[in-house]
C-alpha cells in the first residue's frame, strides 16, 4: 500500500504544470488507486492535498473546496434513532418508578390493589367488625346473666320453701324470664301435676326437666361464639389467599416490564402483605375473645348447676314435709346423744 501511494503521489506531482494537467492527474490517480485497492478516503485526501497546492509561477490561490465528512463522524447520528427506540434499562426503570403510585399508606395500598385483593380485604374488614360486635353484645349478655344468676342463688339460699322462693323471684321484674325463675316454676309445676304420687318419682322427673332447662340456657348463652371461632380459624387463610394473589400479580408485572427494580416490585408486594396483616388483625382478637367467652360461659353454667341443685333441695324438702307432717306428740330423734 505504501508503494502504491508513493506511485500515485509521483504521478500527480509530475503533472502540476498546468491546470489541465492537474485535472488529468486527479482522474488518472483516482482510477489507479481504485484498481490497486487503495481506500477511497485516502485518494480523496491526496486529491485534496494536490488540489490545494498552487500552480507553479501562479500568484492566484485556488478556492477552498468543501471537506467531505468521514463515515465515522456520521455514525453517531445514524445510531441515535436506534438508541431512542431501545433505551437502556436504567432509563426504563427510572420512568417506570416515576409512574408508580407513591402513596404507600394502608389506605393508598388498598386503593391501588387489584380487585381480588380488594375483595379479600373488604371481607376481612367486615369479619373484624363482626368480631367486635359479637364481643360487645356477648359481654353485656354474659354480665347480665351472671348478675341475675348470682341474685337468684341468693334468693334460693335464703328461702325456706320452694313456694317462698317463687314469690321472692316474682318480686324482681328482671328475674321473670331468667333460667332460675324457670327452674322454680318447672319444679312447682311438676309437684302440682304429681299430687298424690310417690315423691321419688316427682324428684326424678323434676331433675330431668331442670337438666333440659339448664342445657337450653347454655345453648342460648353460646349463640354468637361460633362466629368468633369461624373467623379465628379462617381469617388467616383468607388473608394468605389475598397475599398469594397479589404476589402473583406482582410477578406478572415484572415479566411485562422486564425489570426487577425494587421500586417497581415493592408496591405490589406491600399491597399483598397488607391482606395477610388484615387477616391476622381479624383472627387474633377473635381467638382471644372466643377463649375468654368459653371460660365465662363455663362459669355461668356452673351457676346454673348450683341453682338447679338448690331447687331440687327445696323440692325434696317440701315433699318430705307433705309426706311426714309434724305432729305434736311425735318423738324427737336426736342426731347426737347427750351425756346425762
Amino acid at each position: 500500500m505504501m508503494s502504491t501511494d508513493d506511485g500515485c503521489l509521483a504521478t500527480r506531482s509530475g503533472l502540476r504544470g498546468s491546470s489541465g494537467g492537474i485535472l488529468a492527474a486527479l482522474v488518472f490517480g483516482a482510477l489507479l488507486c481504485a484498481l490497486l485497492g487503495a481506500p477511497l478516503g485516502t485518494s480523496t485526501a491526496v486529491a485534496q492535498t494536490a488540489a490545494s497546492v498552487p500552480e507553479a509561477g501562479s500568484g492566484a490561490t485556488p478556492p477552498a473546496e468543501a471537506v467531505p465528512v468521514s463515515p465515522l463522524e456520521t455514525a453517531p447520528a445514524a445510531a441515535a434513532p436506534a438508541e431512542a427506540a431501545n433505551p437502556p434499562p436504567g432509563i426504563t426503570d427510572a420512568l417506570l418508578a416515576s409512574a408508580l403510585p407513591r402513596d404507600l399508606s394502608p389506605w393508598g395500598m388498598f386503593l391501588n390493589a387489584v380487585l381480588p385483593v380488594k375483595l379479600v380485604m373488604v371481607g376481612l374488614a367486615f369479619a373484624s367488625l363482626a368480631t367486635w360486635t359479637v364481643w360487645l353484645a356477648k359481654t353485656l349478655e354474659l354480665w347480665n346473666a351472671k348478675r341475675l344468676a348470682r341474685r337468684g342463688l341468693e334468693v334460693l339460699a335464703s328461702a325456706t320453701s320452694l313456694r317462698g322462693a317463687e314469690k321472692e323471684l316474682a318480686k324482681q321484674p328482671q328475674q321473670a324470664r331468667s333460667p332460675l325463675a324457670r327452674f322454680v316454676a318447672a319444679a312447682v309445676g311438676e309437684a302440682d301435676r304429681s299430687e298424690g304420687l310417690a315423691s321419688e318419682g316427682v324428684k326424678d322427673r323434676a331433675a330431668t326437666l331442670l337438666s333440659r332447662i339448664e342445657a337450653q340456657a347454655g345453648r342460648v348463652i353460646l349463640r354468637g361464639t361460633g362466629v368468633l371461632a369461624t373467623i379465628g380459624a379462617t381469617a388467616p387463610f383468607v388473608g394468605l389467599f389475598g397475599t398469594v394473589w397479589g404476589i402473583m400479580d406482582s410477578f406478572i408485572g415484572i415479566s411485562k416490564t422486564n425489570t426487577t427494580n425494587l421500586a417497581v416490585v415493592a408496591p405490589g408486594i406491600a399491597e399483598a402483605l397488607l391482606a395477610t396483616a388484615m387477616g391476622l388483625i381479624a383472627a387474633i382478637p377473635a381467638v382471644v375473645m372466643y377463649n375468654g367467652f368459653a371460660r365465662a360461659i363455663t362459669g355461668y353454667r356452673a351457676q346454673l348447676g348450683d341453682a338447679a341443685a338448690e331447687v331440687l333441695r327445696h323440692l325434696s324438702r317440701d315433699l318430705d314435709r307433705e309426706d311426714f307432717p309434724r305432729k305434736e306428740a311425735a318423738p324427737v330423734v336426736r342426731l347426737r346423744q347427750t351425756v346425762e
